[in-house]
């Protein structure tokens, strides 16, 4: 009788832990749905950001600045293409709606590891007028060359970054903002060895992977909105 014992006890020991893991499944799930959701239109307090706006990629579908000016955006970064791919042939007229909604606005380039700097600084140059009056460029750092073909040493993407920056800086006039991911920080150290403003990503949470403080956050990168079919990514200024 007691081995029976024991496998009864086996068995009902078993149902329970797979019990408890099936709730424990339903509360994951469940609070997954939730951030989900809440995410959809979740922005940080305009009392400790009230400088606020959007960042729009390049071939967006179709955005309402005006709707974008109303609920809050101050400013809008638009995306240019990589320079590897043909222009954006609708970044202009956003530029120009963007501007006639009120908004300050601002481009975002995005830097190739794969390719030389003065392609990718031309792309900037043709497509971006000579305005005083548009917000500091940023260049989005993301890939980190690992795919390149042929392979690029470290050396040389961080080489050719430092000529893309100066480039793109002479071009606008300003200082140019580091759109950094974790990602290409954890490779390359650019916070550590480039003196410049800092926009960092992370939803929700204030990012801090790149060890200093940060000019620009990007809060929302799935914000649901009326001003467009698609989420925008939503950034804050830091105070």
């Amino acid at each position: 009788m007691a081995p029976k014992r024991k496998r009864t006890r086996t068995r009902g020991a078993r149902f329970w832990l797979t019990r408890a893991l099936a709730l424990a499944a339903l509360a994951a799930i469940g609070f997954a749905s939730w951030l989900w959701w809440d995410m959809r239109d979740w922005k940080p307090d305009a009392a400790a950001f009230p400088e606020q706006g959007v960042a729009i990629a390049s071939g967006a579908s179709p955005i309402r600045f005006e709707t974008l000016r109303a609920t809050g955006a101050r400013f809008a970064y638009l995306g240019l293409a990589d320079a590897s791919v043909p222009p954006d042939p609708g970044f202009a007229s956003r530029l120009e709606r963007a501007r006639a909604a009120g908004l300050e606005v601002g481009v975002i380039q995005p830097f190739d590891p794969c390719l030389q700097a003065d392609p990718q600084s031309a792309r900037f140059t043709r497509m971006v007028p000579r305005d005083s009056g548009l917000l500091p460029p940023a260049i989005a750092l993301s890939a980190t060359g690992e795919d390149c073909n042929p392979r690029v040493s470290d050396a040389a993407v961080e080489s050719e970054l430092t000529t893309f920056i100066n480039q793109i800086e002479l071009h606008a006039g300003k200082p140019a903002i580091l759109k950094l991911t974790d990602s290409f920080e954890d490779r390359h150290g650019t916070a550590r060895t480039t003196a410049r403003d800092l926009w960092l990503m992370r939803d929700r949470a204030q990012p801090d992977y790149a060890g200093r403080p940060w000019l620009l956050w990007s809060a929302n990168s799935q914000l649901v909105s009326e001003a467009s079919r698609e989420p925008v990514e939503w950034v804050v200024v830091q105070n």
